[in-house]
């Protein structure tokens, strides 16, 4: 699954959470639990009555985009001891929810362009990276028991570059999970629903070159 480390922003209607918990790679699915939250509850919302659904076919209810920039210093990058990094990115989201399928389900869907250079403080060596990624809500399933299913994949490319340009490492493919929201029997109070779990159903399908084996030694 495409996605390298960048500090985090929020997205406009849910864009997820993205962060730099660890500089290894970023974690599609911490990414985007909290847009699967958003999504099941516009499910919910449509069940109850509370939008008006359009027809089966599919309608577009909502589209918007985000532009973002960060800047964030990263001590022991990597885990290295005296590796001081300062991270600088920039990026654009895009998002549409629409209704699918005969019960008119709201599926989300987002795309995503991030730019970032990660410097050494001491030494100014520098990589960046160039991220494109799409999240899409495959399909939402009712379990009969108030709470919801939620099938979604992310797919995308990620490139890193040396300070010349050259790409030195890659990240590219797809990760689909599955996750699960409990409504506590409650479907028109959004306040006391619960994320339950969330697991990979798919790794990553295509190359997965270490971020810290491929960076550390351009900055060092």
């Amino acid at each position: 699954m495409a996605g390298y480390p960048h500090p985090g922003h929020s997205g406009a209607v849910a864009a997820g959470a993205v962060r730099l918990s660890h500089p290894v790679g970023v974690n599609g699915a911490d990414m985007h639990s909290s847009r699967r939250l958003t999504t099941a509850l516009a499910a919910c919302a449509l069940a109850t009555g509370l939008i008006v659904s359009g027809p089966a076919g599919g309608a577009i209810l909502e589209t918007g985009s985000e532009q973002f920039e960060f800047t964030e210093t990263v001590n022991k990058f990597c885990d290295v001891n005296g590796l001081r990094v300062q991270v600088d990115g920039e990026g654009t989201v895009r998002y549409r929810l629409d209704t699918r399928g005969s019960k008119g389900y709201v599926l989300y869907a987002e795309h995503a362009v991030v730019d970032v250079r990660f410097t050494n403080t001491r030494t100014g060596a520098f990589v960046t990276s160039h991220e494109t990624t799409m999240f899409k809500d495959l399909r939402i399933t009712d379990n009969g028991d108030g709470t919801h299913t939620v099938i979604y994949f992310g797919t995308g490319n990620a490139v890193l570059y040396d300070s010349s340009g050259t790409a030195i490492g890659r990240n590219p493919g797809q990760t689909r999970w599955e996750a699960i929201i409990d409504l506590n029997g409650t479907p028109q109070d959004f306040d006391d629903d619960e994320f339950i779990s969330e697991e990979v159903i798919l790794g990553s399908t295509g190359r997965n070159d270490d971020f810290c084996t491929v960076v550390v030694p351009e900055l060092t």
